[in-house]
C-alpha cells in the first residue's frame, strides 16, 4: 500500500546529514526544500525554544504545496487528527460543500503566515481525510488500498462536511467504484452504508453480493442504520428468489410419446423421482443456489432411466430450469 504522507525532518544545521541516522534524514523529493513550514500559532513560545534538534512534519504525498491538481496553488492547510498536513484549495472545498466545510472555512480565503493561507484542524485520521479529499477533487484513491472501515468513515466525513453524496458517489465517480470493489468481502457493511445515505445505484450493485448472507445474522445495528426501506428490499430479494425457485422446480419433465418399451405408466417413475429431488432442493432453497448445484441434484435421476427418450426429456428439463433460474433478478 502506498504511503499517504511524507515526513520531512528539520535538524540542527551543525550536524552533517550524512552523520545522522537514516530515520532522521528528510526524503529526497524535488519539492522537499520548497515546502513551507505550517503556520506557527505562537512565535517564540517556551516549547519552541526548548526544542533543540528535530521537528518531523508529515505532509500528504498527494496534497503537498507543489501539487498541481488544479490551475491555482494551494491556499489552505488541513491538519488531520494524527498531525498530517494536507495542502488544498479553499475554493475547491467551498464549491463542494454546502455548509462551509462544517463551518470551518471562511467565505473567502485570507493568506496566513508565509502566504500559505489559513490552517484548520479536523477530527478525522489522515487515512480518512485522504479519501475524502480525493473524492472532493474527483480523484481515485485506489492506489492507497483503503479498508472498508476507512471508506465508511470517509463517506461519513463527506456528509459531515456538507458534500453532496449523490454527486460524489454516483456510477461515474472513483469513490463509487472503490466502494464497489470492496463489496465482495464486506457486502453487509457496504450495503448498509449505501442504504443509510440512500445511494440507490450503489445499493443495487452491492445487493447481489448479499444473496449468500444469512438474514438471521443481521444485527440490530445494521438494521437500524440501513433503515426500513432498504431492509425490506433486502428481505424481498431473498424471499422473492426462493419463491421463484420453488415455482420453477414444480413442473416435471414433459412426457414423451408412448413407445413399446416406455408408456405413460413407466414415465411416472421419472415424474416421482423429479418430485422427490425438487422437493429436496425446495426444502433447502437458498437465494444464492448455483446452477451447478441444481444439475448435481437433478442429473443423477438419469442414471436410473433405461429409456433414451426419458433421459433426453430430463436433460432438456434441467437445461430449461437452469436458464430460467439465471434470469431471476439478483438485485434489490
Amino acid at each position: 500500500m502506498e504511503s499517504e504522507w511524507l515526513q520531512f525532518v528539520s535538524s540542527d544545521a551543525s550536524t552533517p546529514s550524512h552523520d545522522r541516522p537514516i530515520s532522521e534524514r528528510a526524503p529526497l523529493v524535488p519539492t522537499a526544500g520548497q515546502i513551507p513550514t505550517p503556520p506557527i500559532s505562537q512565535q517564540g513560545s517556551p516549547a519552541e525554544e526548548l526544542e533543540e534538534t528535530n521537528t518531523i512534519v508529515s505532509v500528504s504525498t498527494t496534497f503537498f504545496p507543489g501539487a498541481d491538481h488544479i490551475s491555482l496553488p494551494p491556499d489552505l492547510v488541513v491538519l488531520s487528527s494524527d498531525a498530517v498536513f494536507f495542502y488544498v484549495n479553499m475554493h475547491q472545498l467551498l464549491g463542494a460543500s454546502d455548509n462551509g466545510f462544517d463551518s470551518l472555512l471562511p467565505p473567502k480565503a485570507s493568506k496566513g503566515n508565509d502566504d500559505i493561507g489559513p490552517m484548520i484542524s479536523v477530527s478525522e485520521h489522515s487515512t480518512v481525510l485522504n479519501v475524502a479529499l480525493h473524492t472532493i477533487y474527483n480523484m481515485s484513491c485506489a492506489h492507497y488500498n483503503p479498508t472498508v472501515d476507512t471508506l465508511i468513515s470517509a463517506v461519513d466525513a463527506l456528509h459531515k462536511y456538507g458534500i453532496s453524496l449523490p454527486k460524489c458517489i454516483d456510477p461515474s465517480t472513483p469513490l463509487f467504484h472503490q466502494i464497489l470493489s470492496i463489496a465482495p468481502v464486506a457486502p453487509m457493511e457496504t450495503y448498509t452504508l449505501a442504504a443509510h445515505y440512500d445511494l440507490y445505484d450503489l445499493a443495487v450493485r452491492i445487493s447481489s453480493h448479499l444473496l449468500a448472507f444469512p438474514l438471521p445474522n443481521l444485527t440490530d445495528e445494521h438494521a437500524v442504520r440501513m433503515g426500513p426501506i432498504y431492509l425490506k428490499r433486502l428481505f424481498f430479494l431473498h424471499l422473492g428468489r426462493i419463491d421463484a425457485l420453488k415455482r420453477l422446480l414444480l413442473p416435471p419433465p414433459h412426457p414423451h410419446a408412448p413407445t413399446s418399451t416406455c408408456d405413460f405408466i413407466e414415465q411416472k417413475k421419472l415424474t416421482r423421482a423429479w418430485a422427490l429431488a425438487s422437493a429436496y432442493l425446495a426444502w433447502d432453497a437458498r437465494p444464492d443456489l448455483s446452477a451447478s448445484s441444481m444439475e448435481s441434484a437433478l442429473s443423477p435421476l438419469g442414471d436410473h432411466l433405461s429409456c433414451p427418450l426419458c433421459q433426453t426429456t430430463l436433460r432438456d428439463r434441467i437445461k430449461q430450469l437452469v436458464i430460467q433460474w439465471s434470469v431471476v433478478k439478483t438485485t434489490i
